[in-house]
């Protein structure tokens, strides 16, 4: 099994050999301050995204390779090595991305949970101008929809908080936003398509999202598992069989930073929306973890740094 989340003391990471308490932060941009010896695509002053796998020697990293799949792999600010958090951290080049002047730190501190979103899209095979619906508008719903609309689909989106539909609505990462709770969504889709959605993208890890996604595609349609489960879910196999549908899961991303960046920096995916807060390393706990623990529906993205104005 793929373990990403931070171990016990009594099972250090496996690559690392690190334990908690590690330094947190694996999604960051930032300032490349230093350049070791045969690094030859980057040079000292140059702004970049860190793409912050964690993987076993021997793993094939290549353009063809499914690293986000080895064994025991990991992610800095999770198993170790450093964190976003840190002032500085080293990374090996091949993680390391350049981005172009356009796009400022702030926006690309968000590149690689846009990443995900790129990669459940991608798992999808969809084709062009398709019909996808994406439950649940949480950051990582957000940013899948804002991915498939930005890729010329017709995006809806189901969600009951009022605050993140709205959200979903400024951002315009979708043509259609239903609140499951009042509106019957498989009914919805119909009205939109009448066979059904092309792929659904599952980002609630709850049991209704999941049906909701499995009620809404067509015959021959894609759901695409995007969350997190933390528990096992149900599935009806009937309907599974008799749509000849295709169940696909996803997790993190596999060679798609460069061409999430290209996406945002040709400004079709405009990330600074997606910044609800910009706060200090003293701000942390109050501002930053609280307001996502207990208020979740207010925030997207907060942005972590030094002065707490950004950069």
């Amino acid at each position: 099994m793929v373990q990403f989340f931070a171990r016990q003391a009594e099972h250090p990471n496996p690559i690392t050999g690190e334990v908690p308490p590690v330094t947190l932060g694996h999604e960051m941009s930032g300032v490349v301050n230093f350049i070791g010896e045969g690094v030859s695509g980057l040079k000292v002053g140059d702004h970049v995204v860190v793409e912050p796998y964690i993987v076993p020697e021997g793993t094939d990293t290549s353009e063809t390779g499914h690293y986000n799949l080895s064994e025991g792999s990991n992610f800095i600010g999770l198993g170790g090595n450093g964190g976003g958090l840190a002032e500085k951290i080293s990374v090996d080049e091949r993680w390391v991305h350049k981005i172009p002047d356009n796009l400022p730190l702030d926006e690309a501190a968000l590149i690689e949970p846009l990443s995900v979103g790129y990669h459940a899209v991608e798992r999808a095979n969809l084709s062009e101008k398709s019909t996808v619906l994406v439950v649940g508008a949480g950051p990582i719903g957000l940013l899948t929809a804002a991915v498939a609309k930005a890729q010329g689909h017709t995006v809806i989106i189901s969600e009951p908080s009022g605050l993140r539909r709205k959200k979903a609505q400024e951002a315009q990462v979708a043509d259609y936003f239903f609140n499951p709770i009042e509106d019957d969504i498989q009914a919805k889709v119909h009205e939109i398509n009448e066979k059904g959605v092309d792929a659904a993208f599952e980002c609630t890890s709850v049991q209704p999202g999941f049906d909701a996604c499995l009620d809404a595609i067509r015959m021959g349609g894609t759901v695409v598992i995007v969350a997190i489960w933390g528990k096992p879910a149900s599935v009806d196999m009937a309907k599974l069989v008799i749509k000849e549908a295709n169940l696909l899961g996803t997790i993190a991303y596999n060679n798609t930073h460069p061409k999430t960046i290209d996406l945002v920096s040709t400004g079709k995916i405009k990330l600074d929306q997606f910044i609800t807060a910009k706060i200090s390393l003293d701000d942390l706990i109050d501002k930053g973890f609280d307001t996502l623990i207990h208020h979740n529906e207010t925030a997207v993205k907060i942005l972590v740094s030094p002065t707490g104005k950004g950069l």
